[in-house]
């Protein structure tokens, strides 16, 4: 897996064409994928379906993730995705690619609300995971969104390390 990862990153790094989808890393998930059918994509004015939610989250990919040094750790914030969610069915994550894709925890949508996207649980959905300190040097993500489509980007810890 870590053969498959490191030419990718090169690629990008050279400017190389980057392979749809990115490196094969769900290959490496030990639990089966879930089969779902893509929910009907039509625009609710509340950003809660892929069609709404995926050219946002296309534009402003340099944001999907950040880090910091606080208090002894890295912290590996997801909430620009979280303020998104509501067009994902999940956003998995590999730190320093790793083998394994870890699905991060998202709390449920509200959309019997006028904010569907509010983050009102962060007890127990934190936006962040917490890492020892220094330890994150790129990050994978890949989103999977209720379309059934991803989308996927690489960062590296000096381009989303916040201060």
């Amino acid at each position: 897996m870590i053969q498959l990862f490191i030419p990718f990153l090169i690629g990008i790094a050279l400017g190389l064409p980057v392979p749809e989808g990115g490196p094969d890393l769900a290959a490496a998930d030990p639990v089966a994928p879930i089969v779902r059918e893509p929910e009907p994509q039509v625009p609710t004015g509340k950003f809660t379906t892929a069609i709404e939610v995926k050219p946002i989250l296309g534009m402003t990919k340099q944001n999907w993730v950040a880090v910091r040094l606080y208090e002894g750790n890295d912290l590996v914030y997801f909430t620009h995705l979280l303020a998104w969610r509501c067009g994902l069915w999940e956003i998995r994550y590999s730190i320093n690619s790793d083998e394994t894709l870890q699905s991060f925890p998202m709390e449920p949508c509200h959309e019997e609300t006028a904010q569907p996207n509010a983050m009102t649980d962060v007890v127990n959905f934190l936006p962040y995971i917490t890492l020892p300190p220094e330890s994150v040097e790129t990050i994978y993500v890949e989103l999977v969104f209720d379309d059934g489509t991803t989308d996927f980007a690489v960062f590296t810890r000096p381009n989303v390390l916040m201060p």
